[in-house]
């Protein structure tokens, strides 16, 4: 079976899958905060037909327009990402300025289409300028100071999840791109100590950190989510407690239908759904792999290696965190957890990562191309 086809049917069933956990595990929050417990299920199904027509649209779409789109869009991104700091258009939740007010009471987050944005613009950079990547100016200087700009905007939303996923996927594709690796490596060590500098300004973040270290000290401010996390898969074992039954949803974890639902998960369907879920991105993950190796051009092959490393390390990140390994960070599950702007941009790149396939060696073989390689 072709790795596009493969592919299709992973993401068909990581957000069927997501669909029904959404509606096991959103209940209560929306009964407590709208009066109606299928207030999110509803939404997310709005969403997921957006997503579809999205990923329809992306996989029609030759992708070899969007890499000469790259600059306007990487533009327009830059534009929205400082649009969410303007009063009356941004809108601030928690103390954090990452979404644009929209109309019906919507919302749009800027940084997720940033991830696309990068990916387009690194994919076109180092794709058209194949004897200049492997210099400091063209292979480092440039895009490094392009992926900074991007990032500055991110991070001074205090989005720090999103920060570290972009920044680690754009210097993924740096260094698969041929950028010198010693300087590469430098400049990673020196964005690090910033991030961290930032990091140990900001009162919560360190807050996150410290709970992670010492989660019991913690356990009713910082770690509280981590810990009731855990909680969830003592309490679902080996077996789960069946669908819809768990505890822990029950307003003991605050963001169970968004960031955390992979914990619900856990409780409810045991190590088989935990496990299941984790193999199905690892398929995602190869899949990306084999249709970036035989895509058609090099900004084929990087665009599909971008989107790839980017879906299968947030899927990482959000895993890591929700299980314990890694401090709380706002990431949410591809395909799975509630959230508009991230499901549509999520299955916008699979189509676009489908239609590389489809204009690579991905293609199935016709009559006249057999003859050709006979």
């Amino acid at each position: 079976m072709r790795a596009s086809a493969v592919l299709i049917w992973v993401v068909g069933g990581l957000c069927l899958f997501g669909m029904v956990m959404l509606y096991s595990t959103s209940g209560p929050q929306g009964e407590k905060l709208f009066g109606d417990p299928n207030y999110f299920t509803q939404r997310q199904m709005l969403w997921l037909l957006a997503g579809l027509a999205a990923a329809t649209f992306g996989a029609r779409m030759d992708y070899r327009r969007w890499l000469k789109l790259a600059w306007p869009i990487f533009g327009v991104t830059l534009v929205l990402l400082a649009l969410v700091y303007v009063p009356g258009i941004g809108r601030n939740i928690k103390g954090s300025h990452r979404w644009i007010r929209l109309p019906a009471g919507l919302t749009f987050q800027p940084s997720e289409l940033a991830k696309f944005a990068t990916i387009c613009l690194m994919a076109s950079w180092y794709g058209t300028r194949r004897r200049q990547r492997a210099g400091f100016k063209g292979g480092l200087l440039i895009p490094g100071l392009l992926l900074a700009s991007m990032l500055g905007l991110i991070v001074f939303e205090t989005d720090f999840g999103a920060t570290i996923l972009i920044g680690a996927t754009g210097g993924g594709m740096m260094f698969v791109a041929g950028a010198p690796i010693v300087y590469l490596l430098g400049t990673g060590v020196l964005g690090g100590a910033g991030l961290a500098w930032m990091i140990s300004q900001n009162r919560q973040r360190m807050g996150r950190i410290m709970a992670f270290m010492d989660p019991e000290k913690y356990a009713q401010d910082e770690a509280y989510q981590l810990l009731n996390a855990i909680y969830a898969f003592v309490a679902g074992g080996i077996g789960g407690v069946g669908l819809g039954q768990s505890l822990q949803k029950q307003h003991y974890l605050p963001e169970a239908h968004t960031d955390f639902i992979f914990a619900i998960i856990g409780e409810e369907l045991g190590i088989p759904g935990s496990l299941g879920v984790a193999l199905l991105f690892v398929a995602f993950f190869f899949c990306g792999l084999r249709i970036s190796g035989r895509a058609a051009d090099p900004g084929g092959r990087l665009m599909a290696f971008g989107i790839t490393l980017l879906v299968s390390l947030q899927a990482t990140l959000n895993i890591a965190v929700v299980t314990g390994c890694l401090p709380t960070k706002g990431l949410p599950l591809p395909f799975i957890s509630f959230g508009g702007t991230s499901l549509v941009v999520v299955l916008f790149m699979v189509g676009v990562l489908v239609n590389i396939a489809h204009q690579g060696a991905d293609r199935p073989v016709t009559r006249r191309r057999r003859k050709a390689a006979a």
